[in-house]
């Protein structure tokens, strides 16, 4: 019997990275064999429109993601896997929430207030500048993408929790005047969750264009990891596992047994070359299974494509019957 519903969304905003599996990817696809729960997965491809991309590289980026899960091992038998743009009852219930949503609590979200601190930093007279509605609305957005499959349980990192409180807020005040038919969802926050440094130090990122891409062949996998930034400790000097890159990314990866020796390693004064060497080949190990997979699903995006129209299909099977319940509700009906 399923007793939760977790759901969690992909912007496709760029090429998946290390950082992305053992954050997100990993503990989703183990989560999707989980008999006991329904997981949804979706690529938010309307989201990405919120950053102004480039409209090739949110194509090129939803075929790398989608073929980047379902080469990990996604179980879509199991889970729902699918694209947001598919799901047309998205958008309609995004208009529906918006005439109930204050203004006031679309002001409160941390991206739209990250940005008019930046434009008043810097000078600019009008506190909104370059500011888009896709970026000032996006929390309604993304609460039709939770509240549409009656989500439960929404996995999250500790800096996005404002987004499934938002969710919360607009679904109850959609309730006080409709009627008890959104589903309240609850933040799932695990913090054991690993959050990667780049190449230079700072969170990998692709804002910080310091990421090491997940299914790089094998000559580049090893260039950027000659990369990482290290300390000037010579070979033979002990050396402190805390704050290096190197290591947690290791860690990451690795067995608890596996990460103690490597930390025995630090304490004998291990060259930063030799580690460099260690993760490499490591890292290139534990991803060449599903590497060449990858590649065939990049080569055959038809593949790709029929996966997650079976997915959008299965999501159908909720959204259609559940937006008319909701159209009803609001007085958007037939006649007779």
């Amino acid at each position: 019997m399923v007793q939760d519903i977790y759901l969690t969304g992909i912007t496709t905003t760029g090429t998946p990275h290390i950082g992305n599996y053992v954050g997100a990817i990993r503990p989703g696809i183990a989560a999707s064999k989980d008999k006991l729960k329904q997981n949804y997965y979706f690529l938010a491809d309307y989201h990405a429109l919120a950053k102004a991309e480039d409209p090739e590289r949110i194509n090129r980026s939803t075929l790398e993601i989608a073929a980047a899960w379902l080469a990990l091992g996604l179980d879509t038998d199991n889970a729902v896997f699918y694209r947001q743009s598919d799901i047309e009852e998205i958008p309609h219930l995004t208009w529906i929430l918006t005439s109930s949503t204050a203004k006031g609590l679309m002001n409160r979200a941390h991206s739209y207030k990250a940005v008019v601190q930046a434009n008043e930093e810097s000078g600019n007279k009008d506190p909104d500048k370059g500011i888009m509605m896709a970026l000032y609305s996006y929390p309604i957005l993304m609460a039709a993408d939770i509240l549409m499959f009656k989500s439960t349980k929404v996995p999250v990192g500790r800096d996005q929790k404002q987004h499934v409180e938002m969710t919360r807020d607009i679904a109850q005040r959609f309730n006080h005047h409709y009627g008890d038919i959104l589903v309240m969802p609850e933040a799932v926050i695990d913090d054991n969750t690993a959050v990667l440094s780049g190449l230079d130090g700072r969170k990998m990122s692709k804002s910080y264009n310091n990421t090491i891409p997940l299914f790089a062949d094998e000559k580049k996998l090893r260039k950027l990891i000659m990369k990482i930034k290290s300390n000037s400790l010579e070979p033979g000097e002990p050396k402190d596992t805390e704050g290096s890159t190197l290591f947690e990314i290791y860690k990451a990866f690795a067995s608890e047994d596996e990460a103690a020796d490597i930390e025995k390693r630090y304490a004998d004064g291990i060259a930063w070359g030799e580690m460099k060497q260690v993760l490499f080949e490591y890292i290139n190990e534990h991803i060449k299974p599903a590497r060449a997979e990858y590649q065939r699903l990049i080569d055959d995006p038809a593949v790709v494509e029929q996966e997650l129209l079976k997915g959008a299909e299965k999501a159908r099977e909720i959204s259609v019957p559940y937006l008319e319940e909701i159209r009803y509700a609001v007085g958007i009906r037939k006649l007779v």
